[in-house]
């Protein structure tokens, strides 16, 4: 979604409230990343006092493969984010919107990727495989002993 921003920037108290889904064929340009279903995106981009915020909240689900144990299984995440708006910028403090838009896609997928954790565990207190015979040590003990 393409958010036009002529008006909030331009009008102080405006507010642009945001509710969609980002869909799967969107999400299809990330294939590495298993969205199971579509990112709801809500949230609200709003001029106070001449500043243009933006803040929003990302809910998903995604399949993934346990990083210790192998194991498929599915989570739900929620994500919240806020950004300082400008039409133009000299640090990477702010997101520079230079023709009054922004493509909020883009932004909330960079930001929701950037989020996730860096190692995904089926469970916090997964034991993993047995380093010797392979067995998942979250169903019980290996047999080899080790």
């Amino acid at each position: 979604m393409v958010l036009q921003l002529k008006q909030i920037f331009s009008v102080v108290g405006d507010r642009l409230n945001i509710d969609y889904e980002i869909g799967r064929e969107y999400l299809e340009q990330y294939p590495y990343y298993s969205f199971k279903t579509p990112i709801a995106v809500r949230g609200c981009a709003e001029n106070r006092a001449g500043v243009v915020s933006l803040s929003f909240s990302c809910e998903f689900s995604m399949e993934h493969i346990c990083d210790r144990c192998l194991c498929e299984f599915t989570r739900e995440y929620r994500y919240e984010f806020g950004h300082t708006l400008v039409r133009s910028a000299a640090n990477d403090d702010y997101i520079v919107c230079p023709d009054n838009t922004l493509d909020l896609d883009e932004l909330a997928v960079s930001d929701l990727l950037l989020e996730l954790p860096a190692k995904i565990l089926c469970r916090v207190d997964c034991k993993g495989l047995c380093p010797r015979c392979g067995a998942d040590l979250n169903s019980g003990e290996c047999r080899c002993g080790n």
